[in-house]
């Protein structure tokens, strides 16, 4: 398994997407209250080391990637969506393909 980033990092992680997600007004949300209260419960102190901490610490900061995942995928399929039907030459464009031109005129062209 991969080296996990400090639990500070992921902390901060997680409320850095709380906020882009929430707005100026995250830390009066719930999840802001239950990501710290979670935190604080489960930091380390000098007398134990716990495996429970580990996986504490190993779902938070699977619940950072999600976050992140999941708002780089909302941006990727705002930009990307399609919308609704578009002409041939539009669609060969996207792709960066012409459409063919008859030579000649056969009178259905533009």
């Amino acid at each position: 398994m991969a080296t996990l980033s400090s639990p500070l990092r992921v902390c901060r992680g997680i409320l850095r997407e709380l906020r882009a997600i929430q707005g100026p007004s995250y830390k009066k949300s719930l999840a802001y209250n239950y990501v710290l209260d979670q935190f604080r419960k489960n930091k380390v102190t000098g007398e134990r080391y716990c495996r429970a901490q580990q996986e504490a610490h190993h779902d938070s900061h699977t619940y950072l990637c999600l976050l992140a995942s999941t708002r780089n995928h909302l941006a990727l399929h705002n930009l990307y969506h399609g919308k609704g039907e578009r002409s041939p030459e539009e669609v060969a464009g996207l792709v960066g393909l012409r459409l063919p031109t008859q030579p000649g005129g056969k009178g259905w062209e533009k």
